[in-house]
């Protein structure tokens, strides 16, 4: 019984006080801050910025995988033309960044593109 009272009352005595918890919590919150919230917030900004700047006739792609061009928008949504005949209506929340960048940078020259489909149908015949 002696032991047991020797091992509690030595656990008693082993703290500084609240003061040094506090600051171990608020260095805690600080680098979480820093690390995680911080960066989400400036990735969200360019997100928006990017979907203000698009205009009619850019190229995009929707995060589901649809590529087409726009051909209408208002301030929640756009119209996109997928095929001749096709025109989708999508929230501009679904204008995949990614994706779409890597579009305009893999983008041939228009006439890259025309050659490419003279080349093609050429083949064809």
């Amino acid at each position: 019984m002696l032991n047991f009272n020797i091992i509690l009352l030595a656990g008693a005595n082993n703290g500084g006080g609240l003061l040094p918890q506090l600051l171990l919590i608020g260095a805690i919150m600080l680098i979480f801050y820093l690390f995680m919230i911080l960066p989400q917030q400036r990735k969200q900004k360019e997100v928006n910025k990017f979907r203000e700047s698009i205009k009619v006739n850019d190229e995009i792609v929707t995060i589901g995988g649809l590529h087409g061009k726009i051909i209408s928008m208002n301030e929640t949504t756009v119209t996109i033309q997928a095929d001749k005949n096709t025109k989708l209506t999508f929230e501009r929340a679904a204008i995949s960044i990614e994706a779409t960048r890597r579009k305009q940078q893999g983008k041939p020259n228009t006439e890259e593109k025309s050659t490419n489909k003279e080349e093609m149908e050429e083949a064809i015949k």
